[in-house]
Protein backbone atom coordinates (compact mmCIF):
# COMPACT_ATOMS: atom_id res chain seq x y z
CA UNK A 1 0.00 0.00 0.00
CA UNK A 2 1.37 3.63 -0.57
CA UNK A 3 1.98 5.69 1.73
CA UNK A 4 -0.36 8.13 0.30
CA UNK A 5 -3.35 5.64 0.12
CA UNK A 6 -2.09 4.69 3.83
CA UNK A 7 -2.29 7.99 4.70
CA UNK A 8 -6.22 7.77 3.44
CA UNK A 9 -7.24 4.43 4.89
CA UNK A 10 -9.32 6.07 7.37
CA UNK A 11 -11.47 8.91 5.02
CA UNK A 12 -13.95 8.69 3.21
CA UNK A 13 -13.72 6.44 0.12
CA UNK A 14 -15.93 8.66 -2.05
CA UNK A 15 -16.03 12.53 -2.56
CA UNK A 16 -18.15 14.49 -4.64
CA UNK A 17 -17.10 17.53 -6.69
CA UNK A 18 -18.75 19.30 -9.51
CA UNK A 19 -16.88 20.55 -12.44
CA UNK A 20 -17.52 21.98 -15.75
CA UNK A 21 -18.98 19.92 -18.80
CA UNK A 22 -15.79 20.87 -20.26
CA UNK A 23 -13.74 18.53 -18.25
CA UNK A 24 -15.74 15.54 -18.77
CA UNK A 25 -13.02 13.27 -20.39
CA UNK A 26 -10.29 14.50 -18.77
CA UNK A 27 -11.75 13.79 -15.58
CA UNK A 28 -12.73 10.59 -16.87
CA UNK A 29 -8.98 9.87 -16.86
CA UNK A 30 -8.01 11.42 -14.06
CA UNK A 31 -10.30 10.26 -11.89
CA UNK A 32 -9.25 6.60 -12.68
CA UNK A 33 -5.58 7.42 -12.07
CA UNK A 34 -6.10 8.82 -8.73
CA UNK A 35 -8.54 5.95 -7.56
CA UNK A 36 -5.82 3.61 -8.46
CA UNK A 37 -3.42 5.24 -6.06
CA UNK A 38 -5.80 6.00 -3.10
CA UNK A 39 -8.70 3.78 -3.21
CA UNK A 40 -10.82 7.02 -3.41
CA UNK A 41 -13.84 7.72 -5.78
CA UNK A 42 -14.54 10.89 -7.20
CA UNK A 43 -18.22 11.14 -8.02
CA UNK A 44 -18.27 14.46 -10.78
CA UNK A 45 -21.32 16.59 -11.05
CA UNK A 46 -21.00 18.23 -14.65
CA UNK A 47 -22.54 21.53 -16.01
CA UNK A 48 -22.27 24.79 -16.82
CA UNK A 49 -20.18 26.82 -14.38
CA UNK A 50 -22.30 29.66 -13.52
CA UNK A 51 -25.12 26.69 -13.17
CA UNK A 52 -23.10 25.02 -10.76
CA UNK A 53 -21.89 27.95 -8.51
CA UNK A 54 -25.12 29.03 -8.16
CA UNK A 55 -26.40 25.49 -7.11
CA UNK A 56 -23.40 25.26 -4.66
CA UNK A 57 -24.41 29.03 -3.50
CA UNK A 58 -27.88 27.05 -2.65
CA UNK A 59 -26.51 24.00 -0.77
CA UNK A 60 -25.04 21.57 -3.50
CA UNK A 61 -23.19 18.90 -1.29
CA UNK A 62 -20.05 19.29 -3.16
CA UNK A 63 -16.50 19.12 -1.62
CA UNK A 64 -14.28 20.93 -4.89
CA UNK A 65 -15.75 23.17 -7.12
CA UNK A 66 -13.22 22.76 -10.71
CA UNK A 67 -14.43 25.91 -12.88
CA UNK A 68 -14.06 26.98 -16.56
CA UNK A 69 -13.29 30.28 -15.37
CA UNK A 70 -11.87 32.52 -12.28
CA UNK A 71 -14.88 34.50 -11.86
CA UNK A 72 -17.19 31.90 -10.81
CA UNK A 73 -14.76 30.81 -8.24
CA UNK A 74 -14.40 34.29 -7.01
CA UNK A 75 -18.30 34.59 -6.42
CA UNK A 76 -17.92 31.28 -4.20
CA UNK A 77 -15.15 33.21 -1.88
CA UNK A 78 -16.69 36.11 -1.82
CA UNK A 79 -19.44 34.47 -0.33
CA UNK A 80 -17.67 32.84 2.37
CA UNK A 81 -18.09 29.01 0.76
CA UNK A 82 -14.72 27.95 -0.13
CA UNK A 83 -10.97 27.45 1.68
CA UNK A 84 -9.27 29.87 -0.23
CA UNK A 85 -9.80 32.11 -3.65
CA UNK A 86 -8.26 28.49 -5.68
CA UNK A 87 -5.89 27.54 -7.77
CA UNK A 88 -5.25 27.87 -11.49
CA UNK A 89 -5.16 24.39 -12.85
CA UNK A 90 -5.38 24.78 -16.96
CA UNK A 91 -6.00 26.97 -19.86
CA UNK A 92 -8.88 26.00 -22.11
CA UNK A 93 -8.83 26.36 -26.06
CA UNK A 94 -12.00 26.89 -28.35
CA UNK A 95 -12.56 24.32 -31.19
CA UNK A 96 -14.72 25.39 -34.37
CA UNK A 97 -16.60 21.85 -35.16
CA UNK A 98 -18.38 20.68 -37.87
CA UNK A 99 -20.25 17.15 -39.07
CA UNK A 100 -18.18 14.70 -40.44
CA UNK A 101 -20.01 14.81 -43.48
CA UNK A 102 -20.12 18.37 -43.90
CA UNK A 103 -18.91 20.48 -47.39
CA UNK A 104 -18.39 23.73 -45.29
CA UNK A 105 -15.09 24.90 -45.86
CA UNK A 106 -13.42 24.08 -42.06
CA UNK A 107 -9.48 24.77 -43.14
CA UNK A 108 -10.67 28.18 -44.07
CA UNK A 109 -11.34 29.30 -40.08
CA UNK A 110 -14.37 30.67 -38.70
CA UNK A 111 -14.75 33.72 -40.65
CA UNK A 112 -15.39 31.09 -43.96
CA UNK A 113 -17.51 28.63 -42.16
CA UNK A 114 -20.09 31.29 -40.83
CA UNK A 115 -20.50 32.60 -44.39
CA UNK A 116 -20.71 28.65 -45.73
CA UNK A 117 -24.08 28.52 -43.79
CA UNK A 118 -27.50 28.00 -45.82
CA UNK A 119 -30.40 30.25 -44.49
CA UNK A 120 -32.03 27.98 -41.60
CA UNK A 121 -28.49 26.37 -40.46
CA UNK A 122 -27.44 26.85 -37.31
CA UNK A 123 -24.24 27.48 -35.25
CA UNK A 124 -24.17 26.01 -31.93
CA UNK A 125 -22.45 27.44 -28.43
CA UNK A 126 -22.48 27.13 -25.25
CA UNK A 127 -25.08 29.68 -23.40
CA UNK A 128 -22.74 32.72 -22.51
CA UNK A 129 -24.99 33.76 -19.86
CA UNK A 130 -24.06 30.50 -18.16
CA UNK A 131 -20.61 29.00 -19.73
CA UNK A 132 -17.00 30.74 -19.76
CA UNK A 133 -17.00 29.31 -23.38
CA UNK A 134 -19.96 30.75 -24.62
CA UNK A 135 -18.95 33.77 -23.89
CA UNK A 136 -15.32 33.28 -25.48
CA UNK A 137 -17.13 31.84 -28.53
CA UNK A 138 -18.82 35.09 -29.21
CA UNK A 139 -15.81 36.77 -28.69
CA UNK A 140 -14.39 34.44 -31.56
CA UNK A 141 -16.58 35.46 -33.54
CA UNK A 142 -16.72 39.23 -33.33
CA UNK A 143 -12.79 38.86 -33.22
CA UNK A 144 -13.01 36.82 -36.79
CA UNK A 145 -15.04 39.74 -37.74
CA UNK A 146 -18.47 37.66 -37.76
CA UNK A 147 -19.59 40.01 -35.59
CA UNK A 148 -22.79 38.65 -33.45
CA UNK A 149 -25.09 36.48 -35.24
CA UNK A 150 -28.57 36.77 -35.07
CA UNK A 151 -30.44 34.89 -32.59
CA UNK A 152 -32.31 32.57 -35.50
CA UNK A 153 -28.72 31.49 -36.59
CA UNK A 154 -27.55 30.66 -33.32
CA UNK A 155 -28.92 27.11 -30.73
CA UNK A 156 -26.90 27.66 -27.08
CA UNK A 157 -26.29 24.63 -25.20
CA UNK A 158 -26.55 24.36 -21.59
CA UNK A 159 -22.95 24.24 -21.34
CA UNK A 160 -20.27 23.31 -24.00
CA UNK A 161 -20.78 19.29 -24.39
CA UNK A 162 -24.57 20.05 -24.77
CA UNK A 163 -23.32 22.51 -27.80
CA UNK A 164 -21.08 20.19 -29.08
CA UNK A 165 -23.50 17.24 -29.24
CA UNK A 166 -25.79 19.59 -31.22
CA UNK A 167 -23.08 19.48 -33.92
CA UNK A 168 -22.26 15.82 -33.48
CA UNK A 169 -26.25 14.63 -33.81
CA UNK A 170 -26.57 17.05 -36.41
CA UNK A 171 -29.03 19.44 -35.14
CA UNK A 172 -26.23 22.24 -35.71
CA UNK A 173 -24.44 22.51 -38.57
CA UNK A 174 -21.76 24.29 -37.43
CA UNK A 175 -20.10 24.74 -33.56
CA UNK A 176 -17.69 26.43 -31.46
CA UNK A 177 -17.27 24.48 -28.24
CA UNK A 178 -14.18 23.38 -25.96
CA UNK A 179 -11.18 21.49 -27.77
CA UNK A 180 -11.10 19.29 -25.36
CA UNK A 181 -14.42 17.96 -25.79
CA UNK A 182 -14.04 18.14 -29.81
CA UNK A 183 -10.77 15.65 -29.70
CA UNK A 184 -11.27 12.59 -27.83
CA UNK A 185 -11.57 9.36 -29.70
CA UNK A 186 -15.44 8.82 -29.63
CA UNK A 187 -16.05 12.29 -31.78
CA UNK A 188 -13.68 11.31 -34.74
CA UNK A 189 -16.54 9.17 -36.06
CA UNK A 190 -19.06 12.34 -35.56
CA UNK A 191 -16.58 15.78 -36.12
CA UNK A 192 -14.11 17.79 -38.40
CA UNK A 193 -12.37 19.88 -35.39
CA UNK A 194 -10.68 23.00 -35.79
CA UNK A 195 -8.31 24.68 -33.31
CA UNK A 196 -9.22 28.11 -33.22
CA UNK A 197 -6.26 30.67 -32.89
CA UNK A 198 -5.88 31.75 -28.94
CA UNK A 199 -6.04 35.38 -30.14
CA UNK A 200 -9.79 35.32 -30.71
CA UNK A 201 -10.49 35.59 -27.54
CA UNK A 202 -9.68 36.04 -24.10
CA UNK A 203 -7.39 33.36 -22.19
CA UNK A 204 -10.09 30.98 -20.49
CA UNK A 205 -8.17 30.73 -17.57
CA UNK A 206 -9.32 27.69 -15.14
CA UNK A 207 -9.61 27.38 -11.23
CA UNK A 208 -10.67 25.24 -9.03
CA UNK A 209 -11.14 25.33 -5.34
CA UNK A 210 -12.27 23.34 -2.04
CA UNK A 211 -15.31 24.25 -0.18
CA UNK A 212 -16.04 25.09 3.30
CA UNK A 213 -15.53 21.37 5.37
CA UNK A 214 -13.74 19.47 2.54
CA UNK A 215 -12.68 16.06 3.59
CA UNK A 216 -8.72 14.94 3.87
CA UNK A 217 -9.56 12.66 0.72
CA UNK A 218 -10.87 16.05 -1.54
CA UNK A 219 -7.95 17.47 -0.18
CA UNK A 220 -5.54 15.32 -1.56
CA UNK A 221 -7.71 14.97 -4.71
CA UNK A 222 -7.13 19.03 -5.16
CA UNK A 223 -2.97 18.49 -4.65
CA UNK A 224 -3.41 15.08 -7.24
CA UNK A 225 -4.61 17.88 -9.58
CA UNK A 226 -1.66 19.81 -9.47
CA UNK A 227 0.86 17.02 -9.84
CA UNK A 228 2.87 16.86 -12.97
CA UNK A 229 0.62 13.38 -13.84
CA UNK A 230 -2.55 15.23 -13.64
CA UNK A 231 -1.38 18.12 -15.63
CA UNK A 232 0.01 15.83 -17.92
CA UNK A 233 -3.49 14.51 -18.51
CA UNK A 234 -4.97 18.35 -19.02
CA UNK A 235 -2.13 19.13 -21.74
CA UNK A 236 -3.15 15.52 -23.33
CA UNK A 237 -6.70 16.75 -23.81
CA UNK A 238 -5.89 20.02 -25.15
CA UNK A 239 -5.45 22.15 -22.53
CA UNK A 240 -2.58 24.21 -21.91
CA UNK A 241 -0.87 24.91 -18.67
CA UNK A 242 -1.46 27.95 -16.17
CA UNK A 243 1.26 30.24 -16.54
Amino acid sequence: MSTQRMALAQTPTRIKIAAASNLKFALADLKSLFQQETGIQVDVNLGASGNLARQILQGLPVEQFISADEDRVAELFKAGRTLDAGQLYATGRLALVVPLNSALPLAQGLAAVVRGLKPGDKLAIANPALAPYGVAAEEALQRSGVGPLAARQKVLGDNAGQATQFVATGAAQAGITALALAMVPEMASKLQVLALPAHLHAPLHQRMVLLQGASPAARAWQRFLGSPQALAVFVRHGYALPQ
